[in-house]
């Protein structure tokens, strides 16, 4: 079966236990699970970023389907890593130094990692040198700074000149998002992209590895 669309209204109404469920049901049905990635559960995560543009979803709204992708995920990982499954992309996430705000990361996170990008989240109040540090381990091709107040900003800029004398700048993609930022700060700041909001940030990070939104 390519489309189950139990799993898919589990994951737009944000129901993380029953993603889950449905996902280890489709499973035992003989159900692969690429094919339920690329066919439900991308779709059902393109469908909640509509839903948020058309303004009928909201952050809450966003958040809980999120975590039912998140979850629905789980029952997937270990089958995909034994069949060598490839990610989207590699991400390398966090709020920068001096801020400890993580909501609008962790919703990036979380749609990132439903539209199949394996991404490794630092956390909050990041320093420079750790992302300096995050890059050389993981190798991303797309690096996700946040930020929600105006006086850590500035801390983006410091990031990606850390990046930059470091000499890791080249090959690299980074997106920028926050409450206090605009197009023209990013540009300024030399970053690569900035999301208003989340789905921005997944529709960014997407047309960065080549991928259609």
């Amino acid at each position: 079966m390519a489309f189950s669309q139990r799993l898919f209204d589990a994951i737009v109404s944000g129901k993380p236990p029953l993603a889950q469920s449905i996902v280890e049901q489709e499973l035992v049905s003989g159900a692969d699970a690429m094919t339920l990635i690329s066919e439900t559960m991308i779709p059902a995560m393109d469908e909640v970023g509509e839903l948020f543009r058309e303004e009928e979803f909201f952050v809450p709204e966003l958040m809980l389907a999120g975590r039912a992708m998140k979850a629905a995920m789980e029952p997937l990982r270990p089958l995909l890593a034994a069949a060598g499954a490839k990610p989207a992309g590699v991400v390398v996430a966090g709020t920068v130094k001096g801020d400890l705000h993580d909501i609008g990361k962790n919703l990036v996170v979380s749609m990132l990692e439903g539209s199949g990008f394996k991404v490794h989240d630092l956390g909050t109040d990041v320093t420079p040198q750790t992302f300096v540090e995050a890059i050389r381990e993981h190798q991303p091709q797309i690096l996700c700074l946040s930020a929600l107040l105006t006086v850590t900003m500035t801390a983006m800029k410091t990031t990606i000149d850390a990046i930059k004398e470091a000499g890791l700048r080249r090959g690299i993609k980074v997106l920028v998002g926050g409450a206090p930022l605009n197009e023209r700060y990013a540009t300024e700041i030399g970053a690569d992209g900035y999301g208003a909001t989340a789905t921005d940030a997944v529709a960014l990070a997407r047309r960065q590895v080549g991928l259609a939104n």
